[in-house]
């Protein structure tokens, strides 16, 4: 008998097939809908002007799994694309091919640093669940479209860096969650929309780099929660806010310099905060005291125990400097310069532990130069010039071991100059100009090795010269009728002037003919030398006594014909000027074109005078390298020193950057080629001692007419004994020389390596690096700067809108890998053949 199965059972078959019916059904309607979404954006990238170019080759298949497989793709647990993450992908396009009404569940969208273009179109309205939104570093341009007020659950937007126009719609006040609002460098107008006010979670304000107008809108004092506020660079106008002052949590706030008109009384208007870090009103209209006004001191301001960088400069603020302010032992930075605060310097400056750079420049300060400045030991910059300082410099300055720039110019300061002073092995420039000092200039100067440059005019010193290269100048030491010393322009102090003499009819009877005597015998030497010059035969007894070699020519006839061609080195031929000579243009008889490359003579110390020529062809002599420039011969004699080069017609690297014009001739193949072209590792590892040339810079660094790099300028090599310690003064060129070099003075490979870092660094920026820094007017835009350069070396064929289409795919693997090297150089100073 068969048995029929039981209810249960059957119940329970129909329900498992129901199951899996609803389950296939389920699976198959999300396959529906993630082709649908993977068909919509391969629409979109459909419409990119760069199909093999950006980073999305593998969006190719729709019926793929995009969540797991697409690159910038992420899905959630329903598998529904929640986020793009596309930064950096090479994206050339715009987004109103973007399927916004296809993909709503999208709560994360980062389309940063890429090539956009265009408008942001308001169907941007229904990424409703939209919480991070960033297209900044692109092009986009057009308006801020006011639908973007309907992203209600919006925390983070990010539009900086394009070149978004018209004025910031006041629908932004709806976008109650934001707490970071980036909307700098565009090119929007008008004024701050009050509605600002209302976004209550704000921290982060950044506005700076615009054209915006008008009054700062007093709502901004109800951003209670507000820590970075950056408004500089606009055309703002009036007071600052009264309702400043309940911004309690405000670290960082800028407003300096730009096109600011700002004008206020910061004793009463300005308000106290707790917690700042950074501060920047400089180069406005501001005025008032830094006093208990603004904000009590002992309970207020001195509580900002985290403030680092303060910087007043340029306003017109009176009275004294508050000596609490000496308890904000955090700063960094203090920049007071340009106002007209007087009184004296309080000592309580001396807790400024951490202190770097302080400017106190252009007030009316009087008393004495604290010599609590001595404990300061992280100094590097110390201005207190045009101001009333009087009495001695105190001794204890000379215990500032890292100052590199000091300036007591303008002051009254009064007896000698401390020879403490030549322990500051660091300093790099001295001015004491326009003082009452006396007495001589210590000896000790002659041994600061990294001394470029000293003025001391307008004193009233006397006695000798120091032998050392700042000393070349004789303006820096004008106005000191007693100073003697063998420099260009200066007058020889005649020491008879400073014996009295009794008798003065014995004066005039034994002087006068003496100096008769003599006046007759040099006339008499003068004509004989000139009858001689005139004779023929002559020029072979001159030239006997030279130390002359020219490898590639008859050396006595290029001698005379070099003189010729620069008629006795005549400015009028100089192409270039360096620290150690200058540089002439010679066209010789022959046709042939050299460089001259004449050093600057040091009359009290030929010894001295000849080391670096000296040091040059010790390098030059015996080195071959189709990079390093081509040695001719050389010249020393009495009359001259010189050196002779091939001749480069387009001159140095940085001089190329310097003008916009030709920099733009510098195409992608050719700065592959410079940065190649460096020849270090032929210096360093196949000669033999290696050799360091410590002065690698884009000035040293000569092209000739097919942009081929030549590294030029040894005469601060240095041949590297193993048997040595290899310790030096610290030589090179600002900006070039790696930062341990300054603290150890041991010179090795590695130097020439972070200056490499450097120059590859300005050819694939297209800009010198003085001229980056000279942009540079705080930390917080160095910080801006450092961003652009990362976006750059990121995006680097867009900074300089030079295209890469007629590039080839060989050119672009070898700059995307001399970028990576760079950074690498920078960072960690490798020892890589490169």
């Amino acid at each position: 008998m068969t048995r029929v199965p039981s209810c249960d059972k059957l119940c329970f078959l129909a329900y498992l097939i129901l199951y899996l019916q609803l389950v296939s059904s389920q699976k198959s309607a999300f396959a529906s809908a993630n082709s649908t979404k993977a068909e919509v954006l391969l629409k979109w990238k459909a419409s990119f002007r760069n199909q093999t170019q950006n980073n999305l080759t593998l969006w190719i298949n729709a019926n793929e799994a995009l969540c797991n497989t697409w690159i910038g793709v992420s899905c959630n647990s329903d598998g529904s694309v929640n986020r793009l993450n596309l930064t950096n992908s090479g994206i050339q396009g715009i987004l109103l091919e973007f399927p916004f009404m296809s993909l709503p569940n999208l709560a994360y969208v980062d389309l940063s640093f890429n090539e956009l273009f265009d408008q942001i179109p308001p169907e941007i309205s229904s990424l409703t669940k939209l919480i991070y939104f960033n297209t900044s570093y692109n092009q986009m341009s057009g308006k801020i479209p006011p639908e973007i007020s309907l992203l209600t659950n919006l925390q983070v937007l990010h539009l900086n860096d394009n070149k978004f126009n018209g004025s910031i719609p006041q629908e932004i006040g709806r976008l109650k969650f934001v707490y970071k609002l980036s909307l700098y460098s565009n090119n929007l107008e008008g004024s701050i929309p009050a509605s600002v006010g209302n976004l209550s979670k704000l921290t982060s304000l950044l506005l700076f780099g615009n054209q915006l107008s008008g009054p700062i809108p007093p709502e901004i004092g109800n951003l209670s929660k507000l820590v970075k506020l950056s408004l500089y660079d606009n055309y703002l106008s009036g007071p600052i806010p009264l309702y400043f002052r309940n911004l309690k949590n405000l670290t960082r706030m800028l407003f300096y310099e730009g096109h600011f008109l700002l004008t206020s009384n910061i004793s009463e208007d300005f308000g106290v905060y707790s917690n700042p870090q950074f501060v920047d009103l400089s180069h406005n209209n501001l005025y008032g005291e830094i006093s208990d006004i603004w904000g009590y001191i002992p309970s207020k301001i001195v509580n900002a125990i985290k403030i680092q960088e303060l910087d007043f400069s340029s306003n017109h603020l009176v009275r004294e400097v508050p000596k609490d302010l000496g308890r904000l032992t955090s700063l960094v930075n203090l920049k007071l310069n340009g106002n007209q605060l007087f009184g004296s310097i309080p000592s309580e400056f001396g807790a400024f532990t951490e202190l770097a750079y302080l400017d106190v420049s252009t007030n009316k300060l009087n008393g004495s130069i604290p010599s609590i400045f001595g404990e300061l030991v992280h100094l590097y910059y110390l201005n207190l010039s045009n101001n009333n300082f009087n009495q001695e410099i105190p001794l204890q300055l000379g215990m500032l071991f890292h100052l590199s720039q000091l300036d007591l110019s303008h002051n009254s300061l009064d007896g000698k100059i401390p020879s403490e002073i030549s322990k500051m092995q660091s300093l790099e420039q001295l001015n004491l100009s326009h003082n009452n000092l006396s007495g001589l200039i210590p000896a000790t100067f002659d041994g600061m090795c990294s001394l470029l440059y000293i003025d001391v005019s307008y004193n009233h010193l006397q006695g000798s010269i120091p032998n050392n290269k700042a000393f070349l100048d004789a303006h820096s030491f004008e106005g000191n009728v007693r100073l003697c010393g063998n420099v260009v322009g200066q007058q020889s102090y005649n020491k008879h002037v400073l014996k009295r003499k009794n008798n003065r009819k014995l004066v005039f009877a034994i002087i006068f003919p003496i100096l008769g005597v003599v006046l007759l015998t040099l006339l008499a030497i003068v004509f004989i030398k000139t009858r001689r010059n005139k004779e023929p035969g002559t020029e072979k007894s001159d030239i006997h006594d030279e130390i002359f070699s020219i490898s590639l020519f008859d050396g006595k006839k290029l001698y005379s014909e070099i003189i010729r061609a620069t008629n006795g080195f005549d400015s009028i031929f100089c192409i270039g000027k360096g620290g150690s000579g200058s540089v002439y243009k010679a066209k010789l008889p022959s046709g042939s074109i050299v460089a001259v490359k004449k050093l600057h003579q040091k009359l009290d110390d030929e010894e001295t005078s000849q080391k670096e020529f000296h040091n040059e062809i010790s390098a030059l002599i015996n080195i071959r390298h189709r990079n390093i420039v081509k040695f001719c011969g050389f010249c020393s004699n009495s009359q001259h020193s010189f050196l002779v080069y091939e001749y480069l017609e387009k001159g140095s690297l940085a001089s190329i950057l310097r003008k916009e014009d030709e920099a733009k001739e510098l195409d992608w193949s050719r700065r592959v080629r410079i940065v190649k072209g460096d020849a270090l590792s032929y210096l360093h590892h196949d000669c033999v001692p290696p050799i360091v040339h410590r002065d690698i810079s884009s000035s040293n660094i000569l092209l000739d007419y097919d942009y081929k790099p030549y590294v030029s300028d040894f005469g601060t090599a240095k041949l590297l004994n193993p048997d040595s310690s290899n310790w030096s003064c610290l030589v090179g060129t600002y900006g070039y020389v790696a930062p341990e070099l300054a603290y150890t003075r041991k010179v090795t490979k590695k130097c020439d390596i972070y200056s490499f870092g450097v120059v590859a660094l300005e050819v694939i920026m297209g800009k010198r690096l003085s001229d980056l820094i000279s942009s540079i007017s705080s930390p917080s835009d160095c910080e801006n700067k450092l961003l652009q350069c990362t976006w750059f070396l990121s995006r680097y064929h867009f900074k300089l809108q030079l295209s890469l289409e007629d590039q080839t795919s060989r050119l672009n693997n070898s700059l995307r890998f001399k970028l990576h090297l760079t950074l690498f150089d920078l960072s960690r100073k490798s020892d890589l053949l490169v």
